[in-house]
């Protein structure tokens, strides 16, 4: 025999609990508890948890806790007595006082057992309702295992009124759920859960997309498609009913307005790539290779210091979250921004990194940082500033190089979205031309 648990334990509205729950120490409600059974002092209806009745209301009690290897006599000093069956639910079986504030591990092993719980001054622990400290101990226990098959819970001994009362309000409780109905209300919970789940991420993308549900192929589709909504919601699903044939034009047209706007395409190796590109064969050096093309860019005396305030999309409404909807009986379509951080709308700008505090002048040299394709952060004086204007020649060739991806939707879309961040401020203008080539009008 060991005792794992000899003194005090604290006591709060008569509660002490055992627990095993594997996911968390979970304790049942009082009538979860107790359902169904014959015995009000110890609770062992649900499954791996033990609830514990004191007389004392709050203040420490006498506690003991002891695990045989078989059942031990009983002692005549105990007044009130019943036993109940227990099978722990984890290698982790605690005796816990309320709200945790205690715990103290049992060492039970994942096997039945017998519990024993004694009790004696039940009435003057009622009587007392809280110990304070220095005051003598009212009511004491006794909690004792040992393995056992299960077996139905029994009153061993009644002496106290205040046990006569609990085994009475246990008795007038209704049976516990059966094994087969507690696995049917999880599932049930389960399913309701995954419906809760589905309704906040549809109600999110339904506002991320202007109210619409977007298409498996938009679903699908990699690249920027994301970063083009907050601009224009209506021209996405525009451009996904266009066909290969319109997406590849679109690309096309995206990338050379993108050029134009930087006052690139009179370059000569940027006026080469754009030819490519409208006749369909693969883009010469140096768009054959990112970092060379970078390189070109930089090192190139032909490319001009231009430069335009970046691309902000109109304001929308902050996403309200279904959850404090449904609570409150309202539906919304709106759902939360990815874009947005701090409650402050983050720009197409901020997502590629590439901003300068004010247009160098004259010849004074342009630090830059590459960020990825096209993303050219600028500093004036070595110092980061909050991002006013964009350096549109480093924008616009990011969208020579995605209008000729493998995708032909995911090419028109990434080549827009980097000509909205060329245009800047003017993107309204692009977006106007796009949605003419496309045909002009949303498909629900």
């Amino acid at each position: 025999m060991r005792r794992p648990v000899t003194g005090e334990v604290r006591a709060d509205y008569r509660q002490i609990y055992v627990v095993s729950d594997p996911h968390g120490e979970a304790i049942p409600d009082l009538a979860e508890a107790f359902a169904g059974q014959n015995t009000g002092l110890c609770g062992a209806a649900a499954p791996g948890a033990l609830w514990l009745s004191t007389g004392l209301h709050t203040g420490n009690v006498g506690f003991v806790v002891e695990v045989h290897d078989a059942e031990p006599a009983l002692d005549p000093v105990w007044e009130d007595v019943v036993e109940v069956s227990f099978h722990p639910l984890s290698e982790r079986t605690l005796l816990m006082e309320w709200a945790g504030e205690a715990t103290w591990d049992l060492g039970l092993a994942r096997t039945g057992y017998r519990v024993r719980y004694c009790a004696r001054g039940m009435d003057e622990g009622r009587r007392l309702d809280s110990r304070v400290s220095g005051e003598p101990q009212a009511d004491s226990y006794l909690l004792q295992f040992w393995p056992a098959p299960p077996g139905a819970d029994r009153v061993v001994r009644q002496t106290s009124r205040e046990a006569a009362h609990r085994h009475r309000s246990a008795r007038e409780l209704p049976s516990p759920p059966t094994p087969e109905q507690r696995a049917e209300t999880a599932r049930l919970a389960r399913q309701a859960e995954e419906r809760a789940a589905e309704e906040r991420r549809l109600h999110r993308e339904r506002w991320e997309w202007g109210d619409r549900l977007p298409s498996e192929r938009l679903r699908g589709v990699g690249g920027h498609v994301r970063g083009l909504l907050p601009f224009d919601s209506d021209l996405v699903p525009v451009m996904d009913a266009a066909g290969p044939d319109v997406q590849r034009a679109v690309a096309s047209l995206a990338a050379r307005r993108a050029c134009e706007a930087a006052g690139l395409a009179g370059v000569s190796w940027v006026a080469r790539a754009l030819s490519a590109l409208t006749e369909g064969r693969p883009l010469p050096p140096p768009f054959d290779d990112p970092a060379r093309m970078w390189e070109t860019l930089h090192s190139d005396p032909q490319v001009p210091i231009r430069s335009v305030r970046r691309a902000v999309p109109p304001e929308r409404p902050p996403y309200r979250p279904l959850t404090s909807l449904v609570e409150s009986g309202q539906r919304s379509a709106a759902a939360a921004e990815p874009w947005e951080q701090g409650g402050r709308r983050v720009g197409l700008g901020h997502a590629l990194g590439a901003f300068t505090s004010r247009v160098p002048a004259g010849d004074e040299p342009i630090p830059t940082r590459v960020m990825g394709l096209g993303a050219v952060v600028l500093h004036a004086a070595g110092a980061q500033h909050r991002p006013e204007r964009i350096s549109q020649p480093h924008f616009a060739p990011p969208a020579v190089l995605a209008a000729t991806g493998p995708d032909p939707l995911e090419a028109a879309l990434d080549a827009v979205w980097h000509a909205v961040g060329t245009y800047g401020e003017h993107y309204p203008e692009l977006l106007a031309e796009v949605r003419a080539a496309c045909g002009g009008q949303v498909q629900e």
